[in-house]
């Protein structure tokens, strides 16, 4: 097994899309980039090579990066109603669905048509990548966004703690994927997110899965790695994560840019997670495509309805990505 190795990722404009860069004050360990040709950005597939890619570098780093993906026209449209969002609930302060402090906000899209598009929600690049690790038409349950919010005046900029999304017992191999979009571009500055490459692969009572985390499962502090293991080791970036993968959130040290970063999660069709998702009804036409390449169990909600409910959800640590008995 290789060393995890801590890798500071950052994301950068592109003509096309947003994607990832990397940087750090000490030597350099990156992530795999894969850049499709125009063809394949056109047939939405990458080739054999590139796929071959993407899954190697998955099982060894736990993620791998993937260029020229989304059309920036419907990254700016949503962003910018998530913004408008992620106001209104930094606004309810202690009450907000905050994840280990208020700069770190647990935040759903807008579950409307108008704001649904397939290119960033069901990116059938990602679902290629998923559905030959995890199996054909992996199970898509979850679906929302971390927003890294400006402090507000007379407060300090904060980071998470290094956590990991699984905060239970798993299974040892990979059993669920997370697709991050970043809707802006991401800096030192506006909330970048740290990586520990190959901590997805760490085996031993004492540093895998939830043995290597503190608080239970439900509580803010729960997925948080203990404090000794991470002076052990070291990892690191994204767009298609291993669930397992340890990671935190940079502080925001803007003066009023909010990052809004996607996070939708794949998990292998075996895998017998109970979440649903909650949608608009006028999003069915778009999820109940024959090529969509994905199980897609939902609540369908009328859209008056799921409009005033979406941004009254949990946070991150609340939701049950554990399996049935």
């Amino acid at each position: 097994m290789l060393a995890p190795r801590r890798l500071l990722c950052l994301a950068s404009r592109t003509q096309r899309c947003r994607s990832f860069a990397t940087t750090t004050s000490g030597p350099l360990n990156l992530p795999h980039v894969i850049k499709p040709s125009l063809a394949e950005q056109q047939q939405r597939q990458l080739n054999p090579r590139n796929l071959e890619a993407a899954v190697h570098h998955m099982h060894r780093d736990g993620l791998v990066v993937v260029e020229d993906a989304v059309p920036l026209n419907d990254l700016d449209h949503l962003n910018r109603k998530m913004v408008q969002d992620a106001r209104t609930l930094q606004a309810r302060g202690k009450d907000g669905p905050f994840n280990y402090n208020q700069g770190n906000l647990q935040q759903d899209a807008p579950p409307v048509a108008e704001y649904f598009s397939t290119s960033v929600f069901a990116n059938p690049i990602a679902t290629q990548i998923t559905s030959h690790i995890l199996g054909p038409r992996p199970k898509w349950t979850f679906c929302s966004a971390n927003a890294a919010m400006p402090p507000l005046p007379g407060a300090d900029p904060q980071r998470q703690p290094v956590h990991s999304d699984a905060d239970f017992a798993h299974p040892a191999h990979p059993f669920a994927l997370v697709i991050n979009v970043p809707l802006i571009t991401m800096t030192p500055d506006n909330g970048s997110t740290e990586l520990w490459l190959g901590t997805h692969n760490l085996v031993g009572e004492d540093s895998s899965g939830h043995a290597a985390q503190e608080g239970a499962h439900g509580e803010r502090a729960s997925e948080r790695i203990r404090p000794e293991l991470l002076a052990r080791r070291a990892a690191g970036s994204i767009v298609v994560r291993d669930l397992r993968l340890w990671h935190a959130g940079m502080p925001n040290r803007t003066s009023g840019e909010v990052r809004i970063m996607l996070a939708m999660i794949h998990f292998a069709p075996w895998y017998r997670n109970r979440m649903r998702l909650e949608l608009g009804e006028d999003v069915r036409p778009v999820l109940e495509r024959e090529d969509l390449g994905l199980e897609v169990p939902v609540d369908w909600v009328g859209r008056e309805e799921v409009l005033e409910r979406y941004l009254n959800r949990g946070f991150g640590n609340s939701y049950d990505f554990d399996q049935e008995a």
